[in-house]
C-alpha cells in the first residue's frame, strides 16, 4: 500500500490518498483496471436505453432526488473534501451549493431544451413536408475531471449530460479519487438508475475512457488537453475542453480602487490560487497603480493560511504544484520584481504557499505569461487603457477576464476588446455563477463551452432530422417510374422557385 502521487501513470491495488495540508490519511482508494473500463462501459449502455426513454420530466425527479441528496450529506461531502485536498472549511464550502444551483437550473430548462424543433420549408415546393428536429441522447459521456474542485467540477458537466439522457462514465483526478465515489453512492442512494459509473486510474484508464464514450468532456491543462482532442479525433468522436488560463484584470482610473482591490484578492487567492479562472496578472493605470497596489497588500496581509476552519484558503494539492509558483516567484523576483507579501515557502509539513503580491513585473517573466495555479498576484503599471488591452490579449491563453471602471459603457468597451470567453465587469469570476451562458475559452484554453443554457444540454446530444409528409399529393414526383416530361416540369418549376425573388414585406 503506498500514498498516490501525481506522476503515477500505471496505477494498481489499493493507495492511502493523503491530505497534502496534513499528511494524514484521507482515505483508500482501489484502481480501475484499465481492462475493466470497456465492461463498464457496456453496462453503461444497457442502462441508458431506459434512462433515455424516461424523458426529460422522469429523469428530471431523479436530479431532483439526488439535488436533496447533495444538500442533506452536504458536511460529509465538504469534510471529505477538506480531507483529501487540504482546502480551507472557507473554499470547500463552496463546491455543494454551486452543484444544487446548477441542478435547479438544469431541471426546470431540460424539458423545453430537448423539444423536437420545427423547421420551415426551404421553398413552397417542400411545404408538403413537415420538418421537425430531435435532440438524441450520445449513450455515454465520459468526464475526465480535475483536482482542484473534485466535487464541482465533476458534476457540473454531468449533470448536462445525465438531464440530457446520456450515461457518465466520470474519471475524476488521480489525486481526489475519494470525493467521486461519495458521489457515486449519493448517486445511488438518491434512487437513480446505473446510468452513473466511477473508473479510477491516471493515463491509461483516461484513454480508456475515451475509447469507450460517444463524447469527451476534459478539464485541465492545455498540454493533456491537446491529447485528449487527439485520442478524440481518432475515433472521430467529438470533445469539449475546458483548458488552462492566465486571466487578466484591467482596473481603470475611474475604479472604485477598494473593490477592485479586494476582487484581485479573493480572485487571485480564493483555493489557493487553484482555479481556472482566477486572477492571474492585473494591469492598472498608473494614475491608481500606487493606492491599488496599497490596497491589496492591505487586504493580502489580513489573510490567514491553514488547513480546514478558520482561515481563507489551505494548501496547494502537491509539493509539485507548490515548486511551480515556488519558481515562478523565484524567477521573478531575479529578474528584477519585487514580493511585498510572501515569497518564501514556509517551514513545517504541508503543501502551503504564502500568498504573494509582486510588482515591477513584466512580460519576460513566467509569472506574467504561464499558468501559475498557486496564490499569486503579479500586478503592472500601464499607461493608458491601449496598452493594457494590448498587455491582456498578449498571451496563449484565452479563458476569462476582469475590467473594473466606474463607467460601465467604457467597461463593456474594454470588454469586448478582450480575447477570451467571458469578461467580468466590476467583478471577477461570476460567470461561473452564469449558467444560461456559455463558459468557454479562446485559443488554447479550450473548444467548446459548458453551460449556456439549452446548449448546455444540447451539447450531448446528436441532432436528428426527421421529414413526414403532410398530405400525399405530389408524393414522388422525382421518382424515375415518372415520364422524362413529368421530371422536366418538375425540375422547372423547383429551379423557378429557387431563383425567384423574395416577397417584400409591407413596412
Amino acid at each position: 500500500m503506498t500514498a498516490t502521487t501525481p506522476a503515477a501513470t500505471a496505477l494498481s491495488g489499493t493507495d492511502t490518498v493523503l491530505n497534502p495540508a496534513t499528511g494524514a490519511a484521507a482515505g483508500e482508494v482501489r484502481w480501475t483496471d484499465p481492462a475493466d473500463v470497456t465492461g463498464v462501459a457496456t453496462g453503461l449502455r444497457a442502462a441508458q436505453r431506459e434512462w433515455e426513454r424516461r424523458g426529460a420530466k422522469g429523469r428530471a425527479k431523479a436530479l431532483a432526488r439526488f439535488a436533496v441528496w447533495l444538500g442533506d450529506n452536504r458536511d460529509e461531502i465538504e469534510k471529505l473534501l477538506i480531507a483529501e485536498t487540504g482546502k480551507s472549511s472557507t473554499d470547500a464550502a463552496q463546491e455543494v451549493p454551486l452543484l444544487i444551483m446548477i441542478l435547479s437550473y438544469v431541471i426546470k430548462v431540460m424539458d423545453k431544451a430537448l423539444v423536437p424543433e420545427s423547421r420551415p420549408a426551404p421553398m413552397a415546393a417542400l411545404a408538403i413536408k413537415k420538418i421537425s428536429v430531435h435532440y438524441r441522447p450520445r449513450p455515454v459521456v465520459g468526464v475526465i475531471a480535475p483536482w482542484n474542485y473534485p466535487v464541482a467540477n465533476a458534476m457540473m458537466d454531468a449533470i448536462g449530460a445525465l438531464a440530457a439522457g446520456s450515461a457518465v462514465l466520470l474519471k475524476p483526478s488521480e489525486q481526489t479519487p475519494l470525493t467521486a465515489e461519495l458521489l457515486r453512492r449519493g448517486w445511488q442512494d438518491s434512487g437513480a438508475p446505473d446510468v452513473f459509473a466511477v473508473v479510477q486510474g491516471a493515463r491509461e484508464v483516461a484513454e480508456a475512457v475515451i475509447d469507450n464514450s460517444d463524447y469527451v468532456q476534459f478539464t485541465g491543462s492545455t498540454a493533456t488537453g491537446r491529447k485528449v482532442a487527439e485520442r478524440a479525433a481518432g475515433r472521430l468522436i467529438p470533445c469539449s475542453l475546458e483548458l488552462g488560463g492566465k486571466d487578466p484584470m484591467i482596473v481603470c482610473e475611474d475604479a472604485d480602487i477598494d473593490l477592485a482591490a479586494h476582487a484581485a484578492v479573493w480572485g487571485a487567492m480564493f483555493n489557493a490560487g487553484q482555479t481556472c479562472v482566477s486572477v492571474e496578472r492585473v494591469y492598472v493605470l498608473d494614475a491608481v497603480y500606487d493606492k491599488f497596489v496599497a490596497a491589496v497588500v492591505r487586504d493580502v496581509q489580513a489573510l490567514q493560511m491553514g488547513a480546514g476552519e478558520g482561515t481563507h484558503f489551505g494548501s496547494l494539492i502537491s509539493d509539485a504544484q507548490r515548486a511551480v509558483t515556488e519558481r515562478h516567484v523565484n524567477e521573478a523576483v531575479a529578474a528584477g520584481a519585487r514580493a511585498l507579501t510572501g515569497g518564501e515557502c514556509p517551514t513545517g509539513p504541508g503543501s502551503f504557499y504564502p500568498p504573494t503580491v509582486l510588482v515591477d513585473v513584466d512580460h519576460s517573466m513566467a509569472c506574467m505569461t504561464e499558468e501559475t495555479f498557486g496564490p499569486t498576484l503579479p500586478i503592472m503599471k500601464v499607461a493608458g487603457v491601449d496598452e493594457a488591452i494590448r498587455l491582456a490579449n498578449d498571451s496563449a491563453y484565452g479563458l476569462s477576464a476582469s475590467v473594473f471602471s466606474r463607467d460601465i459603457s467604457r467597461a463593456k468597451d474594454i470588454a469586448v476588446q478582450l480575447d477570451c470567453g467571458a469578461v467580468n465587469v466590476n467583478d471577477v469570476i461570476s460567470n461561473l455563477m452564469c449558467t444560461t451562458a456559455p463558459m468557454g475559452g479562446w485559443k488554447t484554453s479550450g473548444i467548446g463551452a459548458r453551460f449556456g443554457g439549452a446548449d448546455g444540454i444540447r451539447k450531448f446530444c446528436r441532432q436528428e432530422t426527421v421529414v413526414v409528409p403532410r398530405t400525399n399529393v405530389g408524393a414522388g414526383g422525382n421518382f424515375y417510374h415518372n415520364s422524362l416530361k413529368a421530371l422536366g416540369r418538375a425540375n422547372k418549376m423547383i429551379t423557378k422557385m429557387a431563383l425567384s425573388r423574395p416577397r417584400r414585406t409591407a413596412k
